[in-house]
C-alpha cells in the first residue's frame, strides 16, 4: 500500500508545471491513480527546495540535486531525451568557444550545469554564470549566451533572432552517446516501495496513452500549437526511463562532480 505520513493524509507530490511533465502525472489527474496523492505544481528548482524543506514528500527532482539532497529515486519514469529535446536551449551571440558570460535560467538547475559541461568539454570555455528570469532578450542584453528551458523555450521563434541556438539534448548525446536525464521522481530514503514505483509507472503509461488528449487540452493555454505539442511529447521527450537513461544520468553527475558542481557520489542507483 502507499505509505501514509505522520503529518499528511496522503503523500505530498510536487510536479513540474511544464508540458513535458504532464504525461507523468496524467494518471494522477485523470486516470486510476487520481486521489492517491496531494499533487502540486511548481518550477523545477522549487521542487527540489520543497523536498529539502519537508514541504513535499516526493517530487520531480532536477538530476543535479540528487547527490545534494540524498534522495532515493523512484525508478521507471522521469524527463529525458535521446537526441533533440527542443525545450532545453542555449542561445549565443558569439561562437560557443568565445562565450565568457552565461545567463542561466533561474527556474533551472540541471540545464544550467549541463550547459557548462557542454561548453567546457566540447568548446573549451568556462563562462561566468549569472541567474536570470527566462526572458531571452533581457538575458542576452547582459551576457554572451543564455539558457532557457521548458515551455518558455518551446515558445521561442528561433527564426526571429540573429543568434545561434544549440539544443542541449543534441549536444549531450553527441558528446556522450547516451540519453540525458533532466529530472526523476525521487523522495526521502525509505519512502519508496515496489507498489509506489508501480503507481508512478501506471500514471506515466496512462499519460503516454493519452498524448492526443494532453496536446489538445494543454497546447493553447501554453501558447503552443496542438500539433507541435503532440510532436514534442512523442518525438522529443522520453518519460519512461530504462538502464540507458540511468547510465546517462550517472555520467552527467560524474561530469558535474569533476567540475565541482556537485559532491562526488557513488550512490545514485535505479
Amino acid at each position: 500500500m502507499i505509505p501514509r505520513l505522520a503529518n499528511s493524509k496522503r503523500p505530498r507530490v510536487c510536479a513540474v508545471s511544464y508540458l513535458n511533465t504532464l504525461p507523468l502525472v496524467w494518471g494522477f489527474l485523470r486516470g486510476g491513480q487520481k486521489g492517491l496523492f496531494d499533487l502540486e505544481f511548481c518550477l523545477p528548482s522549487e521542487c527540489a527546495d520543497r523536498l529539502a524543506s519537508g514541504a513535499a514528500d516526493i517530487g520531480i527532482v532536477p538530476s543535479i540535486e540528487l547527490p545534494r539532497l540524498g534522495l532515493e529515486i523512484i525508478p521507471g519514469a522521469g524527463i529525458a531525451c535521446r537526441s533533440e529535446v527542443r525545450s532545453i536551449l542555449l542561445a549565443s551571440k558569439v561562437p560557443p568557444e568565445r562565450i565568457r558570460t552565461l545567463a542561466g535560467d533561474a527556474s533551472s538547475r540541471t540545464s544550467n550545469v549541463l550547459a557548462q559541461i557542454i561548453l567546457a568539454r566540447r568548446y573549451n570555455t568556462e563562462p561566468q554564470v549569472r541567474l536570470a528570469a527566462p526572458d531571452l532578450d533581457a538575458m542576452l542584453a547582459r551576457a554572451d549566451a543564455a539558457v532557457v528551458i521548458g515551455d518558455p523555450a518551446l515558445r521561442i521563434d528561433r527564426s526571429a533572432y540573429p543568434f545561434r541556438f544549440f539544443d542541449l539534448g543534441v549536444e549531450w548525446t553527441e558528446l556522450t552517446g547516451l540519453p540525458m536525464v533532466f529530472a526523476v521522481w525521487a523522495g526521502r530514503p525509505g519512502l519508496g516501495n515496489g507498489y509506489l514505483e508501480e503507481v508512478f509507472r501506471q500514471s506515466c503509461r496512462y499519460g503516454l496513452a493519452h498524448i492526443d488528449e494532453i496536446a489538445r487540452e494543454e497546447a493553447a493555454p501554453r501558447g503552443l500549437k496542438e500539433d507541435f505539442a503532440r510532436e514534442y511529447l512523442t518525438q522529443n521527450v522520453v518519460n519512461e526511463l530504462g538502464e540507458r537513461e540511468y547510465e546517462g544520468l550517472r555520467l552527467f553527475l560524474k561530469y558535474a562532480a569533476e567540475f565541482a558542481m556537485v559532491e562526488p557520489s557513488g550512490s545514485i542507483t535505479a
